[in-house]
């Protein structure tokens, strides 16, 4: 049987983030990042997403530990796969809408770095 419901709105420091779907199996989220704004220097243990730059764009820093970190630009239509273990932050250059999908581990994220004053948490 299918059930409708509304997707479900969590406001964050840099934007917000509409979770549009939530499974035992995955999630599906679209992410709002306001131009300047940017997400914590983070990584997952078990949490493994994907992600399409829907409008705008941004900054993907990323790599394996902090000595080997890369900046990618990733402009509307990019599609970026990101495993556990790996360190990534969002900047946004322009406002951007990002469709990302991952596995349902909401809850796994280790902040190293955070503007906002939430590293060391998992807090939204």
């Amino acid at each position: 049987m299918s059930v409708q419901r509304r997707a479900r709105t969590v406001d964050k420091p840099w934007g917000h983030e509409e979770i549009f779907a939530e499974t035992a199996a995955y999630v599906g989220k679209i992410l709002f990042i306001r131009r300047g704004e940017a997400l914590s220097l983070q990584y997952h243990q078990r949490k493994e997403e994907t992600l399409r730059v829907l409008d705008g764009s941004l900054d993907l820093v990323v790599g394996r530990d902090l000595a080997n970190l890369e900046t990618l630009h990733l402009d509307a239509g990019s599609v970026f796969h990101i495993a556990p273990g790996t360190l990534h932050r969002m900047i946004a250059t322009a406002d951007c809408r990002l469709l990302e999908v991952s596995t349902n581990h909401l809850d796994d994220v280790v902040r190293l770095e955070d503007r906002y004053g939430r590293q060391g948490t998992n807090e939204p």
